[in-house]
């Protein structure tokens, strides 16, 4: 079963950086290691032939794993998503109607969520409040902590 996920472009890069590295870099290193191991005797004892030959399986564990999720991935061109609804990649400027404080996040995939540059994961409980809502309405958001209401103050794309 397929587990499509889908990416902006900065984070389909992210995933391509991180297995060409994996491939081009590591798998490399790992061989010459397990080589060099090979070359000092009995492998039936040899502790560094063993660690190698174990980071080697960890490491192609590793890139099958991130072949798939890469196999799966799909651009989403947020410049098409419609903004008079919030979905994901929409950024949002909320206004908290308890404080006046106003703040603003944009909806991400989880594994492009960073909540200190204001990317939160699509998944979370305020994102979840969020999605399907317009401009101008009042949300009241369930968290850990109990509730909060906000007031959806403008919508906008990712890269607006």
């Amino acid at each position: 079963m397929s587990d499509i996920k889908y990416y902006t472009q900065e984070g389909l890069d992210k995933l391509k950086d991180e297995l060409y590295q994996l491939v081009s870099v590591e798998r490399p290193s790992i061989s010459r290691q397990i080589a060099e191991a090979r070359d000092k005797g009995d492998l039936s004892e040899n502790a560094e032939y063993a660690a190698a030959k174990e980071a080697q399986s960890m490491l192609e564990l590793k890139i099958s794993k991130l072949q798939e999720v890469f196999g799966n991935a799909r651009l989403l061109d947020e410049r098409k998503l419609d903004i008079t609804k919030v979905l994901i990649f929409s950024t949002v400027k909320l206004k908290n109607t308890q404080n006046g404080a106003v703040m603003s996040y944009t909806l991400v995939p989880e594994n492009e969520a960073n909540i200190k540059v204001g990317k939160l994961s699509v998944s979370s409980p305020i994102a979840k409040g969020l999605l399907g809502k317009s401009l101008g309405d009042k949300v009241e958001i369930s968290i850990p902590s109990g509730s909060i209401a906000f007031e959806i103050i403008e919508i906008s794309r990712l890269n607006a």
